[in-house]
């Protein structure tokens, strides 16, 4: 029996999103398996896994905002921004204090734009950036905006020449924390580098949610499922939801669309039957809502 829903997976370090993916192809035996926003191999933490049906609504679990726990190095930069990379540049800091640390993260916080780094999945003209990178090749990346709802840096560590800042960040999709880390390590007059990070939510999952692959080994082998599954509805519970009569059912699963009363603002919506089922999510405008994502096969 196919499965639909989402399992929050911690994944470890030493392997990729894509792996993940595969692994929990191989356990439920399904194809219909995504996940919902890379991690890099050397980054753990949160990674929820749609199944089935619910690959359908990676794109909105992948747009929530995401908070992670790290580490950077003021003093010394790599090629690659993060520890994975050879070392470009040391210079022993001097001269930081706690209050010039506190400013500059303060400065990092709300929409602020950022380079990709070469060592990134980035298309440019139909190129990865980490190929180019790769054949020792750099390019003009167009900068993106992004946003930092919440950004402070938890302990500082300084040793004989260089700074160690450990940090807590929440942002938006899309959100480089290499990139964030070198960038405030520029603010502060130095190289930098992301030294480990750590994705501690993603959407409505924490890091306590998650389940890890030896437990899902076990799951597989007990064929319980249904204990580490959330459901479709469950996981977009940040969106309102809209109750249709049992007699309307029928129609919105043809993708008819509805008329509102009263009107509602722009937003997208779950649809459930007046006998608790779940069966669509709808985009409002105004006086009318209309079809986004309709689930036939989903019992809620």
């Amino acid at each position: 029996m196919a499965l639909h829903g989402v399992i929050p997976v911690f994944k470890p370090k030493g392997y990729t999103s894509h792996d993940i993916v595969g692994k929990i192809r191989r356990l439920t035996g399904q194809k219909k398996v995504g996940h919902t926003g890379t991690l890099d191999p050397e980054v753990e933490g949160v990674l929820p896994i749609c199944l089935g049906q619910a690959t359908r609504i990676a794109e909105y679990v992948q747009s929530f905002p995401k908070r992670y726990q790290g580490s950077m190095m003021l003093g010394i930069s790599t090629d690659t921004q993060d520890q994975t990379g050879q070392i470009v540049e040391q210079i022993p800091v001097r001269n930081v204090s706690e209050k010039a640390i506190q400013q500059v993260f303060e400065r990092f916080q709300g929409v602020i734009e950022q380079t990709p780094p070469m060592y990134s999945a980035v298309k440019v003209k139909g190129k990865r950036l980490y190929e180019l990178a790769r054949l020792g090749k750099e390019i003009d990346r167009p900068k993106r905006k992004v946003t930092i709802y919440e950004l402070t840096y938890t302990q500082i560590h300084n040793d004989e020449e260089y700074l160690k800042i450990d940090f807590d960040v929440q942002c938006s999709k899309g959100t480089y924390i290499r990139t964030l880390c070198v960038d405030i390590g520029l603010a502060l007059g130095y190289p930098a580098h992301m030294m480990s990070l750590v994705r501690i939510n993603s959407g409505p999952f924490h890091i306590d949610d998650c389940f890890t692959l030896k437990e899902l080994q076990t799951v597989a082998e007990n064929g319980t499922w249904e204990t580490v599954l959330y459901s479709i509805d469950e996981v977009l519970g940040q969106f309102p939801s809209l109750i249709v009569s049992d007699e309307d059912e029928r129609r919105v699963l043809d993708g008819w669309f509805l008329e509102l009363e009263p009107p509602m603002i722009s937003s997208l919506v779950r649809i459930y039957t007046e006998s608790g089922r779940f069966c669509a999510l709808y985009r409002c405008d105004k006086e009318e809502a209309k079809p986004e994502k309709v689930f036939r096969d989903v019992d809620s």
